[in-house]
Order: C-alpha cells, then sequence, then structure tokens
C-alpha cells in the first residue's frame, strides 16, 4: 500500500489516505508516483505528494498538520515554538540550545526563559 498527503494552498496537508499500489503501475509493472498522484486528483481534486509510512521518502510520514517543504522535499512538523528554527539538514526543529542529556532526568521547553527545565516526577 502506498500512501498519500493533501496539501492545502499553503503546503499544510489536510489528509493522508491510503492508495493501493496497484494505482502506481505504469505499463511496465513499475510504481511511480505521478500515476497515485493522478489517481488522488480524479478522486479528490487538489495537490498530492507520496508519503512513506516507514520514512523512505520526504524525511518522514506525513502527518495532519505538517507542513511539505519543497526546498527540502521533506515533511515538517508543526513549529512547537516561535523561538525554535528550522534545520535544513534533518529538517525538524530545532531549540536555541540542545536539550541537556542527563542519565534518569527529563526536560521540557520553557519558551518565556528560552531554557530547558528539567520535569520532577512525584
Amino acid at each position: 500500500m502506498a500512501h498519500f498527503a493533501q496539501l492545502d494552498n499553503n503546503n499544510v496537508v489536510t489528509q493522508v489516505i491510503v492508495v493501493g499500489n496497484s494505482e502506481l503501475l505504469d505499463a511496465n509493472g513499475n510504481e511511480r508516483e505521478e500515476l497515485g498522484v493522478a489517481f488522488c486528483q480524479r478522486l479528490f481534486g487538489g495537490t498530492w505528494k507520496q508519503t512513506s509510512y516507514n520514512n523512505n521518502m520526504r524525511v518522514r510520514y506525513a502527518g495532519i498538520g505538517y507542513s511539505y517543504n519543497s526546498t527540502l522535499d521533506a515533511f515538517v512538523p508543526p513549529k512547537p515554538y516561535p523561538s525554535w528554527t528550522l534545520n535544513n539538514t534533518t529538517a525538524a526543529w530545532d531549540a536555541p540550545t540542545p536539550a541537556p542529556v542527563v542519565e534518569g532526568k527529563r526536560y521540557n521547553w520553557n519558551e518565556e526563559t528560552l531554557a530547558w527545565v528539567e520535569i520532577i516526577l512525584a
């Protein structure tokens, strides 16, 4: 099975559907994304991009609310905080400072202080 993400006018994913592999096969039996896109457009109209449940294409599986970045050819999750920046290598959002790595401790980002805060478990 193949998965396709529908994009709105801002390249934001609005839905992801499953398409049978037979819809992607050309006359020689090779899978081609454009055939799956054409199939989706016949059914629903709009703009479609193939996504991979196993993250084999476009960096990660497209989720609703993710954006398609054509420069990176990647699906990018929503920006978690205003201070975070897009990493053009990983297509992920980076905090202004890396999260601390301390065995047995977990941290959350605090946007007000622009710092990582340890989660105290009771």
